[in-house]
């Protein structure tokens, strides 16, 4: 029996079991009992609610996943993509800056920014300590907003602040309802179920080379990891895939991004490219094996690599072959006033 109450949920089952039991003399004995066992779980509160299984009619959200490093004081193609995708000058955007060991200044520096690009209803989120995060008033600003940024900054900080609290599951049912929700740098790896929470650079990868936390688990399939090419890291998100090959890496260049839509399709817009690397098909893996710090052997990993304007269709782990190629990134050149 299921019963609702609330934002929980109440199961209860009866049974009954019965046993022989030797009682050291020869002779055997029976027992039997009955019994109910009670479940009572909070379903607002599980720390991952499904998304790759939730139909599109129920999920209409949209990711938009930054590899750091965006451009913050010239064309700002893909912060005003962002804008774009939010709901342009109408939109409603809540920054969450908690990632940040300065997060005032960082807040700030975003909030100038989207307020440049003609959004009038920008609001920096105080959600810096945990117990912020368990207040009623502070996450207000989340419940009508169209747009959250999730700043770059520790991953691991941010988890471990809003983790488990209101505020994460108030996000959560925030972007299935439609928001978008973007992530620049550690904001891009903290949305995923899988995070990548830390770990060394380098192209060889090795056993211990990065370290898996629960994120917010916006989606289950995808592990990111960010400032791909620049920091050297193509290591540690094979290493990742080894650890489990379910998931598919993604390798995020800076001022690069990918939108994520309800249905699982990624595009990838800005000016550098994207690397996925999928280990679903690997038909060898010593990564169980191995000491820390030993280099792994893997065989039949896939790679994509993928530029401004290409697709990769998550559900099928296939990239989707354009009929006709797209152009090269090129953003526009906007005057003061213009283009907002």
């Amino acid at each position: 029996m299921n019963q609702n109450i609330g934002d929980s949920t109440l199961s209860v089952w009866d049974t009954s079991f019965s046993v022989d039991v030797d009682n050291g003399c020869g002779h055997k004995a029976r027992m039997s009992a009955d019994y109910s066992i009670e479940v009572c779980y909070n379903r607002a509160a599980m720390a991952f609610e499904g998304d790759d299984q939730t139909p599109p009619d129920t999920n209409s959200g949209m990711l938009m996943l930054i590899g750091g490093a965006e451009d913050k004081v010239g064309n700002r193609a893909i912060l005003r993509r962002f804008v774009e995708l939010a709901g342009g000058s109408k939109a409603r955007i809540a920054i969450i800056a908690t990632a940040s060991e300065i997060h005032g200044i960082v807040g700030h520096t975003y909030h100038h920014i989207f307020s440049e690009l003609g959004v009038a209803d920008v609001h920096v989120m105080d959600l810096n300590r945990r117990e912020q995060c368990l207040e009623p008033e502070n996450l207000e600003p989340l419940d009508d907003a169209t747009g959250i940024f999730l700043t770059g900054g520790n991953q691991l900080k941010l988890m471990t602040i809003i983790g488990g609290t209101p505020a994460a599951t108030r996000i959560r049912r925030i972007y299935r309802r439609g928001a978008v929700v973007a992530g620049t740098s550690a904001g891009a790896s903290a949305v995923c179920q899988h995070m990548m929470a830390y770990g060394l650079s380098g192209t060889t990868p090795r056993k211990a080379m990065m370290h898996f936390a629960p994120g917010l688990g916006l989606v289950t399939r995808l592990l990111v990891d960010q400032h791909f090419g620049a920091r050297g890291r193509t290591g540690r998100l094979i290493t990742a895939i080894a650890h489990n090959p379910y998931l598919i890496g993604v390798g995020l260049d800076e001022d690069t991004a990918v939108e994520v839509d309800a249905r699982r399709m990624v595009r990838v817009f800005g000016r550098g490219s994207v690397m996925f690397v999928d280990g679903a098909g690997a038909n060898y893996n010593n990564i169980h094996r191995l000491p820390d710090n030993a280099p792994l052997a893997m065989f039949d990993l896939r790679f994509h690599i993928l530029t401004h304007g290409h697709s990769f269709d998550v559900h099928a782990r296939q990239p989707v072959v354009p009929t006709i190629p797209p152009a090269p990134f090129e953003p526009e050149v906007y005057f003061e006033g213009e283009g907002i």
